[in-house]
């Protein structure tokens, strides 16, 4: 096991506990409430990470078509719906939310195409090659994100739409496309951009294009209305932005200059979408320093293990989720610092978001899993047979 991972996953947990219960206090339930959930919802993701840990990653890849199918179909069920937030109440209290089991499908079946089509193109003779051809990689990436991509984007939930962009873009990159294919799909991409802005998107998601106005016209510091749909991102900001170094304490009141405690952040989603700005507010710079450095240990400590992976499926499955997490911290932290556009979008490990923090250990024990199988067979079938030789037989390695 890797521990260094292991420690730093139960260290942004239990920061993340103590954030649920001031972020949530002014809700009917109570913080304490929620940050027992939070524990609870933990318990069951230690036992799905340490059981992912030490199974072989992969058997994993046969999980990959029916969750991407199961995913996709619940996505598609509740993509005309009316709901803020499109997820499934499956009892009092619990919910779950598609379209993380459909990203979290999409890293295994791209993991096990991206490696597997071009043996598969070795054994096909004649028209076997095509599989080993960039082309067949971007176009198996295009499809295996672009179809959720634009489920998610029918269904308004721009943050979820949006991870799908760096996870395919890490995707082909880890599986060895071409540099001169990737700089002409960035450029088709630019070239297209306008033509999504002002044509599809408000099609597609009218909330998501407000919000995109919205950002751009704070951000040019263009005269908005604070008391209506600017009013979150403002309020978020000066959070943020007035606590200093030490900020103003835990479960800080109005007295002590709190915004939180005035309602001024968002206080039904804040221990959710909105729980960094509770953060910064409560513990200061210092104390959004160390949950930023927490997550860029995380996230190193990963592309370590990446390096050790035994195979293709290996590297991309840990490629895949580090894109995931970035995706999420970038777009959770970013929105609450003007960087990025206010979108419903969880912060991994930290935000009180029930299944997902399941699904996110699950991801975790799928990269833990790859460091545990780092060693191919062959090398462990000889070193068992190196240890259970005597030692005056042993040969000289050259001879062996």
């Amino acid at each position: 096991m890797n521990w260094a991972l292991v420690l730093t996953m139960y260290g942004l947990l239990v920061f993340g506990v103590f954030s649920i219960e001031s972020a949530a206090r002014h809700l009917p339930q109570g913080g304490e409430w929620f940050a027992n959930k939070q524990k609870m919802w933990i318990m069951i993701g230690s036992a799905v990470y340490f059981a992912t840990s030490l199974l072989d990653y992969r058997w994993f890849r046969w999980l990959g078509i029916p969750m991407y199918a199961v995913g996709l179909v619940l996505c598609a069920s509740i993509m005309n719906s009316d709901m803020e937030v499109h997820k499934f109440e499956l009892m009092p209290g619990l919910s779950f939310q598609p379209a993380q089991l459909a990203i979290a499908s999409g890293v295994l079946m791209l993991a096990w195409l991206l490696q597997d089509l071009p043996r598969l193109g070795s054994k096909i003779p004649k028209v076997g090659w095509l599989l080993k051809e960039p082309v067949v990689k971007v176009g198996v990436v295009a499809l295996i994100t672009g179809i959720p991509f634009l489920i998610v984007v029918k269904m308004g939930d721009m943050g979820s739409a949006l991870v799908w962009i760096p996870v395919a873009a890490v995707a082909l990159i880890v599986s060895g496309v071409p540099f001169r294919y990737l700089t002409f799909m960035s450029l088709v991409a630019l070239t297209a951009l306008p033509l999504m802005y002002f044509v599809v998107l408000p099609k597609a998601s009218e909330r998501g294009a407000a919000r995109i106005d919205l950002f751009l016209d704070m951000i040019q510091n263009r005269e908005v209305d604070t008391s209506g749909d600017a009013w979150a991102p403002y309020n978020i900001a000066i959070a943020v932005g007035h606590a200093g170094w030490r900020g103003t304490g835990f479960m800080a009141n109005a007295e002590s200059g709190s915004i939180h405690d005035r309602k001024l952040i968002p206080f039904n989603t804040a221990h959710n979408d909105f729980i960094f700005p509770v953060i910064a507010e409560e513990q200061g710079f210092r104390g959004s320093m160390l949950l930023i450095t927490g997550f860029a240990l995380l996230l190193v400590l990963c592309l370590f293990v990446a390096t050790y992976a035994r195979d293709p499926m290996g590297r991309m499955i840990v490629a895949g989720v580090v894109a995931l997490f970035f995706a999420h911290i970038f777009e959770n932290i970013g929105m609450c610092i003007k960087l990025m556009p206010i979108t419903g979008i969880p912060l991994p490990l930290i935000s009180y978001s029930g299944t997902f923090v399941v699904m996110t250990m699950f991801l975790l024990g799928l990269v833990q899993s790859v460091w545990v199988h780092r060693k191919p067979l062959k090398v462990l079938v000889e070193e068992d047979e190196s240890e259970t030789q005597p030692s005056g037989l042993m040969l000289p390695s050259r001879e062996r």
